[in-house]
Order: structure tokens, then C-alpha cells, then sequence
């Protein structure tokens, strides 16, 4: 079979490819180039960030020295305006409403799964693949997407977003083995990348620091920290923007603690935090998701799990239809931290069933968020 890899110059899209090629398929390697650091890092013409390196270009060189040492071709695809335009500007929109975007959802969705696959299809190739941590399973004929069996490492949740009528052209190497198994088996081809760190960077842009990456763009916007229930200020943030429901490292607030991120309000430039003795505050029951991309039709009300982070475990839920584009989620057992922007990904067992975004979290029937923001009027 003929297929194109994803390979990104780290371990998983390298071991991907050689499993493809043991298994007898005519491979070709894809490097996806989605980041120019000397154009989309000069929005301030800041000199320090220009003389930076940026780490795709050494991926590039991996990915490079991965695919000769495999005996592989390697061709390299610009996606710079498609990232800028469908990823990038969709992550910057939602962080000015205060939102907690997740870029590596949208990449998959609109670059990995969408150009990148377009590229391969128009060139010929029968199937995608890439180093995810997942599984394509067949449940009455027809393809779905489930968990990986390393369970540690199951990246099923960045995948929700993916066109349905992809899948059936997708391969996912690594579903059935572990990390540990990867490792071993780049070491034990003498791949220069056997040892190199997992990237935890935004998608396609890097290990950076985050916060000053950001500032790049949306300029910070120092504002007080005032704590929830005695409304007294304990601090000073460094931008409304840069911080997320349930955050407690970062927020530099002396004295008794510890303090966790529980509100923002973007107009007022505030930062509302909570203590332990008042942690309700960062507990809901519900939330509102919109534009679910159901990966497997199901009927309403319906009863599964979901994860409204990517490393949460599965939670019991209950989803209810509201209108074509809104549901509702319930979770009476309260859960910590649900955030607007995030994504929640819902599961029928290992299969996962579609993710949405959430749009208003609840309790009691309130809005969280507005309830917080009204104390302050």
C-alpha cells in the first residue's frame, strides 16, 4: 500500500515510519513546515526573538537524517498560511475573549488531517499516517477512532476534531505498543533521535517560553489578583489573558495559600482566585459544548465519558441535545477546572465518540464565570 508518513523529526512519527516499511508499504516521508520564525516571530521586529533558532528548522534536519538512515524519501510541505490563517489566528481570537484554546486540536484538525492529507491524496497515496498514540478500530464495517494501548501516552483527545471521513485513510502505527517499546526500538536502530525529549511546545512553533511568546502578540496587561469570597487584592497578574481556570503555579501571591485561578474578567482586567477552605468555586455540574464533531452518530440523551483535559481521567457524563450546535453536559458528581475554550472529548468505552468546545460552564443552573464577574459590578 502506498502511503505518506507525517514524520516530524521525533521519535514516535520515525518508529512509525520503519513499522510501515517492515510491513512490506511503499512509504514516502512528509515533513509539514507550519512556522517561519523569521517572518511570524517579527510582528515587533524583536531582534532577541529573530536571532533564536527556531526548533522546526532542527526537526527538519532530523526528520532529514531519519529518513536516509531508514533508506525513506522525504519531501518537505509548506502549510505556513494555512497554519497562520486556520490555526494560529483561531488560538490568538479565542486567548482575546479569555478563552484557554488547545492548538493542537485545531493543527490536527485543519493542517495534519485536512492540507497535509489533501497533499498526499492529490500525489497519489492511498493512506496517511502519523506517530499518534491511537487506534483506527471497525465496529459494523465502518471505521472509528479508539485509545491507544499505552494508555499513558493515548492522544486520542487531540484528535477529536478531525474530519469523520478521513478516518477510513488514516494509519496509526504506535495504537498497539507502548513508549517504552518505541524507545528500545529507535536505539536499537541507532537513530540519532532515539534519545531526543518529547516536545510539550505549542504545535509546530516549539519549546518557547509561553507567556513571553504570547506577549508577542497580545501585548501583557499587568491588573490586580482579588480573591473571590473576601474580595480583598492579593497581588498583581501579568496579563488576564496568560492564565487558566484552575491555574496555581505562576500566580507569584504571597502569604497562605495555596491559590487557584477561578475566574478572569478581560473588560476589567481582572484575576479572580479561590483558597482551599472556599475550592468550590473552581467545582461545576454541568457545562454548554457547541459544535461537537460526532466521529460516531449516537442518540440523546446519551450516557458515556468524557475528558475536559488531556491528561483527566475519564468522567461519567450525561449529554443532552439543546439546539443542532449546542449540548448539554452533566456531571452531578462535580468536576475541578472545566474551562470555556478547552475541548471536551467524549468516549464510549475505548472508542471516542467526538469532542466540542466548552462554552458555558454551570452550577446549580448558573453560569460560573458571569457569577464570579457579578460580584464585582
Amino acid at each position: 500500500m502506498k502511503i505518506m508518513v507525517g514524520l516530524s523529526g521525533g521519535v514516535d512519527s520515525a518508529v512509525a515510519a520503519y513499522l510501515l516499511k517492515q510491513q512490506g508499504h511503499d512509504v514516502t516521508c512528509g515533513f509539514m513546515r507550519n512556522w517561519d520564525s523569521l517572518v511570524n516571530d517579527d510582528i515587533k521586529g524583536n531582534p532577541t526573538i529573530n536571532n533564536s533558532v527556531c526548533s522546526q528548522e532542527q526537526d527538519y534536519k532530523d526528520a532529514q537524517s531519519v529518513a536516509q538512515m531508514l533508506g525513506l524519501p522525504l519531501v518537505r510541505v509548506d502549510f505556513i498560511q494555512e497554519y497562520w490563517q486556520e490555526v494560529f489566528q483561531r488560538f490568538l481570537e479565542d486567548y482575546r475573549k479569555g478563552r484557554t484554546p488547545n492548538p493542537d486540536i485545531l493543527c490536527n484538525q485543519y493542517i495534519k488531517f485536512d492540507s497535509f492529507y489533501q497533499f498526499a491524496k492529490q500525489q497519489g497515496f492511498e493512506k496517511v499516517a502519523t506517530g499518534h498514540y491511537a487506534r483506527i478500530v471497525y465496529q459494523n464495517n465502518q471505521p472509528y477512532i479508539a485509545k491507544s494501548l499505552d494508555l499513558n501516552k493515548d492522544q486520542t483527545y487531540f484528535l477529536c476534531q478531525i474530519n469523520p471521513e478521513v478516518v477510513q485513510d488514516i494509519v496509526f502505527p504506535l495504537g498497539e505498543i507502548d513508549k517504552p517499546t518505541v524507545r528500545k526500538i529507535a536505539e536499537e536502530l541507532g537513530l540519532s533521535i532515539a534519545k531526543k525529549k518529547d516536545s510539550t511546545g505549542i504545535c509546530f512553533i516549539g519549546e518557547r517560553n509561553f507567556r513571553e511568546f504570547l506577549s508577542n502578540y497580545l501585548p501583557m496587561k499587568p491588573g490586580k489578583i482579588i480573591h473571590v469570597v473576601t474580595h480583598e487584592v492579593l497581588g498583581e497578574h501579568k496579563g488576564v489573558l496568560y492564565y487558566t481556570i484552575g491555574q496555581r503555579k505562576g500566580l507569584d501571591i504571597g502569604g497562605i495559600g495555596p491559590f487557584y485561578v477561578c475566574g478572569k474578567d478581560v473588560e476589567k482586567n481582572h484575576l479572580y482566585v479561590t483558597d482551599e477552605k472556599n475550592i468550590e468555586w473552581i467545582y461545576s455540574d454541568s457545562c454548554i459544548v457547541e459544535n461537537i464533531n460526532w466521529l460516531k452518530p449516537i442518540s440523546f440523551p446519551y450516557s458515556c465519558h468524557a475528558k475536559f483535559r488531556y491528561r483527566q481521567g475519564d468522567c461519567p457524563v450525561t449529554i443532552e441535545q439543546l439546539s443542532e450546535n449546542k449540548y448539554m453536559v452533566r456531571y452531578p458528581q462535580n468536576i475541578k477546572s472545566v474551562t470555556p475554550g478547552q475541548e471536551a472529548v467524549f468516549y464510549d468505552q475505548d472508542v471516542m465518540l467526538g469532542g466540542g468546545v466548552v462554552d458555558v460552564v454551570l452550577k446549580n443552573g448558573e453560569d460560573l464565570m458571569k457569577k464570579i464577574n457579578q460580584q464585582f459590578e
